[in-house]
């Protein structure tokens, strides 16, 4: 495939990734759904529980009917159900409409991400899978990182922020059209043995697992950072809680910043020794975060793990994909699966801190960083 006709059908595919990145919109449209229908904490945390259960239901089901219909047919259906789920709210705002078109949302994020990962993985070469990925990533982030700013234009200059679902939607359809387009069908040989019990037997691969795990933990270190910076900045440095909440910001707005690093790096540079360098500072960023008090060190602490930590997720998704490709579909589908696996880490930390103190709960991550950095060193054999 020469250089220009697969920038052509990339292109397609790497902007599906913008609109994977709407998911996150369910952070802010909680606080709006909350404050419009007066709401209580356990009503509006329906929201996000509605968006988030799915990958934990769906990411095999998906990978076995990727292998049925195709990457591509999957991809437009994750892309169809996206836009309907932002057309949801525009033609009728209840809360009811709401839970169900988040729902929605999350059933045709899982979808996408299940089957956009290994479409972006089979049109690069091999040696730019982890840095094309990665920038996949970046692109995300960057959705995620408009989306307060999209919905509060909307409300500031508009008056209404559901303006929002109506911009979304009209991006989820072009996205649809142009993957529709340009994107070639591919083929369906994976079905013959693409099945639940199969995909979960994938774990039974020493190489798999441990991969699978690394999601889940790295997954974990980002939702128990996200959870529990701000209590931990309040505790550790007596910050009020408008000044604290800024850790979380600051650790997305580097992972962000890290992510394009990445995609620039990772095309020249071995994506193992890559990953043992960022985990090997994130370990020590972790312990001068545990030890440090003044606001300024927290802070860079803070910065450093967001940016060393950005890029372990495609990483280790490139070197699962690349194990058994023939069997992509399936991997792809065990490896989402740990996404929502990852949140598992939270409760966990919760009740640490309620009985030996927040430090306590947040020093379960450095187990994680620890277990990765490990990993990293583990992964040696793969380019041999």
């Amino acid at each position: 495939m020469n250089t220009r006709h697969e920038n052509r059908i990339t292109y397609p595919i790497l902007f599906g990734f913008f609109v994977m990145g709407f998911v996150d919109l369910v952070g802010i449209a909680t606080n709006y759904i909350k404050e419009d229908f007066a709401l209580s904490d356990t009503s509006a945390n329906l929201i996000p529980m509605m968006v988030f259960l799915w990958f934990a239901l769906f990411s095999i089901p998906t990978g076995v009917l990727m292998g049925k219909i195709g990457k591509k047919q999957t991809v437009i259906m994750a892309l169809v159900v996206t836009s309907v789920a932002m057309l949801i709210p525009i033609l009728s705002y209840s809360f009811m409409n709401l839970l169900f078109a988040f729902a929605l949302l999350g059933i045709g994020n899982t979808i996408l991400q299940v089957s956009l990962n290994p479409m972006l993985a089979g049109v690069v070469p091999a040696g730019k899978v982890a840095g094309t990925l990665t920038l996949g990533q970046f692109i995300k982030s960057i959705s995620s990182f408009l989306g307060p700013i999209v919905a509060g234009a909307a409300a500031t200059f508009w008056g209404n922020w559901k303006l929002t679902f109506v911009l979304y939607a009209a991006v989820s359809l072009l996205s649809t059209f142009w993957v529709y387009v340009v994107v070639p069908q591919d083929g369906r040989d994976e079905a013959q043995h693409a099945g639940f019990f199969s995909t979960l037997s994938l774990l039974a691969d020493k190489k798999i697992g441990l991969l699978f795990l690394g999601i889940l933990l790295i997954v974990g270190v980002d939702v128990g950072l996200n959870t529990a910076l701000p209590h931990y900045l309040t505790v550790r440095a007596d910050l009020p809680l408008s000044t604290a909440g800024l850790g979380s910001s600051l650790y997305f707005a580097f992972r962000t910043l890290g992510t394009f690093s990445g995609a620039l790096l990772l095309v020249r540079t071995k994506p193992r020794s890559y990953l043992i360098v960022n985990m090997g500072i994130a370990v020590l960023a972790f312990l001068f975060l545990l030890f440090v008090q003044a606001p300024g060190g927290l802070f860079a602490a803070i910065s450093i793990l967001g940016f060393t930590c950005s890029s372990v997720f495609p990483i280790l998704f490139s070197y699962a994909l690349q194990q058994k490709p023939d069997r992509s579909n399936e991997i792809s589908a065990l490896m989402i699966m740990g996404v929502s696996g990852g949140a598992l880490v939270t409760p966990v930390m919760g009740m640490v801190s309620d009985r030996l103190g927040v430090t306590a709960g947040l020093s379960l991550l450095l187990f994680c960083l620890l277990y990765l950095a490990a990993l990293s060193m583990m992964l040696q054999e793969k380019n041999k």
